[in-house]
């Protein structure tokens, strides 16, 4: 290859490992600068916001705020839908809608649809895509298209400690208990007891905690084994590599 085409190779690489760069770390400092916080709200102005809640650039859409209340140390992923009311610019009311408690997490792309009142309790983790609403579309006239009749609304009301795995759709009229886990890609309604796991579409319990029999049917994993008081992360990092040692040929 001629000597010019070779410098020509190089400094085009060059100037792409530049443009590369400068991109990704502008990327960065968008996502620093357009994250949501109590401190740094930016347009949005919700009910309540708590300490330590961030909301991650880019939002996704967001309306009827004034009607929506996050509790404190919330994550609320990239591209998450918080929406109270059917449309913008509504007026619903002295109560609030939507209701996160605190340590509330939405995983990246779900959507909190909220025209009754959602209220999801602390500790709730929900994975990416989880869909959450409290409003469904009617069918009742059969010469009507779908989209045109009105919808029916119920609230939804998510107990604290939950797990909703990945795409999973919590309809109008649920309510879930304390420590439910919803598997991924269940579709959950009616009411769901405390400490259950369902799965399915339509959603049903396929197993659950008593504290006369434990988990029915049993867990076919061992129960975790806790963590000691007062052990550091370099211990615990060390102890992974005991075990990786003792079960390596």
């Amino acid at each position: 290859m001629p000597k010019n085409q070779n410098t020509f190779s190089s400094l085009a690489a060059l100037r792409r490992r530049i443009a590369s760069r400068a991109v990704h770390a502008g990327w960065r400092w968008m996502q620093q600068a357009g994250a949501v916080t109590a401190q740094h709200p930016g347009r949005l102005r919700f009910g309540a916001i708590g300490e330590g809640t961030r909301l991650a650039f880019p939002q996704g859409t967001v309306f009827g705020e004034h009607w929506i209340r996050l509790g404190a140390h919330c994550i609320i992923a990239e591209q998450v839908t918080l929406t109270a009311g059917m449309m913008p610019d509504l007026d619903l009311g002295a109560d609030p809608v939507l209701v996160l408690g605190n340590g509330v997490v939405l995983g990246r792309g779900s959507h909190v649809i909220a025209d009754a009142r959602i209220a999801i309790g602390d500790d709730t983790f929900c994975g990416p895509g989880v869909y959450i609403t409290s409003t469904n579309h009617s069918y009742d006239d059969p010469h009507e298209p779908v989209g045109r009749q009105w919808p029916r609304s119920a609230p939804v009301e998510i107990g604290p400690g939950c797990w909703l795995g990945t795409g999973a759709v919590i309809l109008p009229g649920a309510k879930l208990g304390r420590n439910v886990v919803v598997a991924a890609g269940a579709v959950v309604r009616g009411e769901v007891p405390d400490h259950a796991v369902v799965a399915g579409a339509p959603a049903r319990v396929v197993r659950r905690w008593e504290p006369e029999t434990g988990w029915q049917p049993p867990l076919r994993t061992p129960a975790p084994v806790p963590i000691p008081d007062g052990m550091t992360p370099e211990q615990l990092r060390g102890l992974a590599l005991l075990a990786e040692a003792e079960q390596s040929p």
